[in-house]
């Protein structure tokens, strides 16, 4: 096992003990805990219903995560994006990789490797990473916008590591003119 260098700095407070990275108060739950909770939700309200309110929160989350870290760091453009794949990374979702991203079109791939879904849930059939998809549109729908652009965007994940055949899973960003109607 390789550990992860101490890039992402987690301070405690000792008062509160509420931990902050980049200055976002963080939980810290076990995986399990994490997952089974996100199974229970799933099997509640179904899987369809589930992704839609996860991209939409998602999708917020992103968009603020971003803004706050280009300005905290003066990025912007793929800066943005790239830094956002690497805390994700670090946080332990599995190991994000942008293969593709073009803010000109509104268009990027990311491939996910070690997903903490699949860790957990194993060769399910289905895709289970849906989580994710939201954030990479709200990630580049932020950028657009800081660089002036009127241009959104939206994510699909296309394939997860969970189904039959497939080593990684694929996300895949589009602006939303030619990916919904």
């Amino acid at each position: 096992m390789t550990k992860m260098p101490p890039e992402l700095p987690i301070e405690v407070d000792s008062e509160t003990g509420v931990w902050t990275t980049d200055a976002l108060p963080m939980l810290y739950v076990p995986r399990h805990f994490f997952i089974n909770n996100h199974v229970a939700v799933e099997q509640a309200l179904g899987i369809e219903t589930y992704a839609e309110i996860l991209y939409q929160a998602g999708y917020k989350s992103a968009w603020h995560w971003c803004e706050k870290e280009a300005e905290c760091h003066g990025l912007e453009g793929v800066d943005v994006f790239e830094h956002y794949m690497k805390r994700l990374s670090q946080r332990g979702w599995g190991r994000f990789f942008t293969e593709a991203f073009d803010l000109d079109t509104g268009s990027a791939r990311v491939r996910l490797e070690d997903s903490a879904f699949v860790y957990q849930q194993g060769k399910v059939g289905h895709k289970v990473d849906y989580m994710f998809t939201g954030w990479f549109a709200g990630a580049m729908d932020q950028i657009l916008t800081a660089q002036g652009s009127e241009l959104r965007t939206v994510a699909e994940q296309t394939q997860s590591a969970a189904e039959p055949g497939c080593d990684v899973g694929r996300f895949q960003v589009s602006p939303r003119s030619q990916s919904a109607g």
